[in-house]
C-alpha cells in the first residue's frame, strides 16, 4: 500500500498504515456512504469522490499543482503527486479495493477540514466500537491529520485513550514510495542500532549500521532503533525525498526482493515507526509528526 498508518495492540487503518508489532488486528468495514459525505461542506481543495471498488475518496489539490488521495477505508493515502504530475507513493498491484481485504478493513470518518493558505487540511478519526472492542477491549480516540502544501505531505497521527484503564500500543507509518530499486539509497542511518530481520525474521540480529549510504541488492527488512529526526531517499527515479518527523524514534527500511517478484523492483518501503511500547494513561494523549517533501 502506499502509505498507512499501522498500530499494535491499537486496532487502526491504513493511512501512512499503523501495523502492529504485536499480533494484527483486522476490523470491518464501517461502511460509510457517499451520499452522506456529499451533503457536508468541506475547505477549499478538498473533494469526495467515489474511488475504487466504489470506496469513499478524499482529494487534497493544492493550488500550486500538487495533489493527494486518502482512502476512508483504512485511512490509506494512495496518492501523492507533485506539481509536475508525478506521483511518488505506490500501490501494489494486487491491493484490492472491496471494502474487505486491506488496504485496512475499517473505515474512518472525517472529523474537520481545513485550508492554511491554499494548504488542504484534513483531519481523520477512528475510535473504538462493539466490533474493535470485542477483538481489544479498550476505548480509544485516533486523529490522523493529512496537510497538502505544494512539494510536501505532512501527516499527523494522535492517540487518545478515553478508557478507564491504560493501555500499550506500538505503532508505524508503512510507507511505499515507488522506486528503482536498483537505484534507491537511503542516508542519514549510520551509527543506529540495528534489529536485521533477514533471514530470520522471528529472531532479528542486532548490529550497528556502519554505512553512509544503505543499498538494496536483495531482501532487505531492518529496523534502524532511536532513528535520527531527518533522513534522505534516493528513489533511483530522479527524485530524493527528505523524510523528517517529531516523536517517532525509529526506522524500518523493508524491500521483498524475491517475495514479491512482480513488483520488488517498482518500490521501496521506508516508514517512521515506534517500536518500543507507548503506554497511555486514562486521558493521555500521544502524538507523532512527519513530513515528506522534495527539493
Amino acid at each position: 500500500m502506499a502509505t498507512s498508518v499501522a498500530m499494535a495492540s491499537l486496532p487502526l487503518g491504513r493511512a501512512l498504515t499503523p501495523w502492529s508489532a504485536d499480533r494484527r488486528l483486522r476490523f470491518r468495514s464501517s461502511g460509510i456512504a457517499l451520499a452522506s459525505l456529499d451533503q457536508k461542506t468541506y475547505a477549499q481543495g478538498i473533494k469526495i469522490s467515489e474511488g475504487n471498488g466504489g470506496l469513499p475518496k478524499v482529494s487534497l489539490l493544492s493550488p500550486h499543482g500538487s495533489e493527494a488521495e486518502i482512502y476512508l477505508f483504512g485511512g490509506c493515502i494512495t496518492s501523492w503527486k507533485v506539481s509536475n504530475g508525478k506521483d511518488l507513493l505506490f500501490v501494489r498491484p494486487d491491493a484490492v479495493f472491496n471494502g474487505k481485504k486491506p488496504i485496512r478493513n475499517m473505515s474512518w470518518s472525517i472529523a474537520d477540514s481545513d485550508n492554511v493558505e491554499g494548504d488542504p487540511i484534513i483531519t481523520l478519526e477512528l475510535s473504538d466500537d462493539p466490533y474493535s472492542r470485542s477483538m481489544w477491549d479498550f476505548s480509544f480516540q485516533t486523529l490522523y491529520k493529512v496537510k497538502l502544501h505544494s512539494n510536501s505531505l505532512s501527516t499527523v497521527l494522535t492517540v487518545t485513550n478515553t478508557d478507564k484503564k491504560p493501555f500499550s500500543f506500538t505503532t508505524a507509518l508503512h510507507t511505499y514510495f515507488r522506486a528503482s530499486i536498483a537505484g534507491v539509497s537511503v542516508k542519514g542511518l549510520k551509527g543506529c542500532k540495528t534489529l536485521n530481520k533477514d533471514p530470520d525474521p522471528s529472531n532479528p540480529l542486532e548490529g550497528k549500521e556502519e554505512r553512509e549510504v544503505i543499498t538494496f541488492p536483495g531482501f532487505v527488512d531492518c529496523i534502524y532503533l532511536d532513528a535520527p529526526k531527518e533522513i534522505f531517499l534516493d528513489n533511483g527515479i530522479g527524485d530524493v525525498i527528505n523524510i523528517q518527523n517529531s516523536n517517532w524514534s525509529d526506522a524500518v527500511l523493508w524491500n521483498p526482493h524475491m517475495q514479491m517478484e512482480s513488483c520488488y523492483k517498482d518500490f521501496v518501503c521506508v516508514e517512521n515507526a515506534k517500536i518500543g511500547q507507548v503506554h497511555l494513561e486514562p486521558l493521555q494523549s500521544w502524538t507523532a509528526e512527519q513530513k515528506i517533501a522534495i527539493s
